[in-house]
């Protein structure tokens, strides 16, 4: 097949992540995202790579006998976030356990499977996330202004996602009463090519615990429009706290944002109502958190990876154990979460306003044994002089970086907790690991995204060289 081959086929399997198997008629597999099994799909060949072809989905010729008649949300197949919302959600965690086990399998020596524990499901399947990044646009060349989320394949027109299945019902209010009050005001957006525009995206969190809602406008510093930017802002406020909703705002922030890259970045944040943070609350523990830091986006289902996680320790750990390491330790949940098992828990995170967070979390739960340490793990571990008993691994997507790895490794603990957002970065990992003398003790997976193709992963391995 050439570049450009315009061709048909079914979905034999699907990999992780989201890559559609199809295997043609002359023996040749071609990789179709954006699919699941069964389907049979009309594809245009893009390229060719590593003996694999790439084609770009163009139609679903014929359903999958797994799909439900009509998917569960409204914008499912324009809206690039959820790639599973044609499936019941017991069919969803079915193919993540088998993508996750069919790439972990290989790599895991172990004399059997029985090692891997399934997948455990998240306690919510619609409207669990609490933090959604919308970005202002258009949702074609020069059309209306919209709010939401880009399209699928897709690096300039959005979907306004006003019924967005995943998001708490609040967020669907505040998106629409946003973009009507802009769009009344006739206020322009930041274009990506000519750098020119006011508005950018609109951040909301809102806690599952205790329903506090905070909302960020990020915008740039140019020219809003022919109103004078304080009063426009003035308007935005008044426009989201006359809104009925079933939480309660906290506080609403304007972020500036002169950045050409498409990204959410603070460089400079007002407080325009009320605090610049909400409460949370985790298995008896609450948190304060802040509109940029690091939280896991599904509360009720980051409770079960941490319930998860303190049960792996607690099955391996025979009495309390001393120094616990907890490395990408973020705003410290993991570690407070496992401070009343050890002596002392010592987190480690390169971003100072997480740790600036731990540390005020650790003292309002009344944590006495956590120190927090803010820096690269790579160089921290050098200079912290209590030496591990447990690691507690949590890594960003790309996984552990290889020194970073050797440094961990040569500590030579007992017991190593890690925890994967990417499957394919772990099983990287884990392959060193044991070759380094470690062991696969027991490992599951556990469902933080619904919808999406994204899990997470669990794996407690033990030290069987000395």
């Amino acid at each position: 097949m050439k570049k450009g081959t315009l061709s048909e086929g079914i979905i034999q399997k699907v990999d992780f992540p989201n890559k559609g198997v199809i295997d043609t008629e002359d023996g040749e597999k071609v990789i179709v995202k954006h699919t699941i099994p069964g389907q049979k799909v009309q594809f245009r060949v893009q390229k060719k790579r590593k003996g694999k072809y790439e084609g770009c989905l163009l139609e679903v010729l014929e359903k999958s006998p797994l799909e439900l008649p009509e998917a569960a949300c409204v914008h499912f197949g324009s809206c690039g976030g959820c790639t599973y919302q044609n499936l019941e959600y017991s069919k969803q965690l079915s193919l993540k356990e088998a993508q996750v086990k069919e790439m972990l399998l290989p790599v895991v020596q172990a004399a059997d499977d029985t090692w891997f524990e399934g997948i455990k499901p998240s306690p919510a399947q619609f409207g669990y996330r609490n933090k959604m990044e919308f970005s202002f646009g258009d949702a074609y060349k020069d059309g209306p202004l919209a709010l939401g989320m880009h399209k699928r394949g897709s690096f300039y027109d959005l979907v306004t996602v006003d019924k967005c299945v995943i998001a708490d019902s609040d967020y669907n209010q505040i998106l629409s009463t946003v973009l009507s009050y802009f769009a009344k005001e006739s206020v322009s957006y930041f274009k990506k090519n000519t750098h020119i525009g006011y508005l950018r995206h609109l951040l909301v969190r809102k806690a599952a615990k205790t329903g506090e809602i905070l909302v960020c406008l990020v915008t740039t510093t140019q020219n809003c429009g022919s109103k004078p930017e304080a009063v426009l802002l003035e308007g935005f406020q008044a426009a989201l706290l006359q809104l009925c909703l079933q939480g309660k705002i906290t506080g609403i922030l304007h972020t500036k944002n002169d950045s050409v890259a498409d990204v959410v970045k603070n460089e400079g944040t007002d407080i325009l109502y009320g605090t610049d943070y909400f409460y949370e609350e985790l298995l008896g523990l609450k948190f304060k958190i802040t509109a940029f830091s690091f939280f896991q986006t599904n509360s009720l289902g980051a409770e079960v990876l941490y319930d998860t996680v303190r049960q792996f320790a607690k099955g391996a750990v025979s009495g309390q154990p001393g120094i616990l390491y907890d490395l990408y330790s973020g705003t410290g949940t993991i570690a407070q979460m496992m401070a009343p098992a050890a002596k002392k828990v010592i987190g480690v995170e390169i971003v100072e306003e997480a740790v600036l967070a731990a540390r005020e979390n650790a003292r309002s739960n009344g944590l006495v044994n956590c120190e927090f340490i803010a820096g690269d793990v790579l160089k921290v571990l050098d200079t912290i002089q209590e030496k591990p008993d447990v690691i507690i691994l949590d890594p960003p997507r790309e996984g552990v970086h290889p020194k970073a790895l050797c440094k961990i490794l040569d500590y030579g603990v007992d017991n190593l907790i890690y925890i994967s957002c990417k499957p394919t970065s772990l099983a990287r990992d884990l392959a060193v690991m044991q070759e380094r003398g470690y062991r696969v003790e027991r490992g599951c997976c556990v469902d933080l995204f619904p919808g999406t193709y994204h899990v997470e992963c669990v794996v407690l391995m033990s030290r069987v060289e000395k």
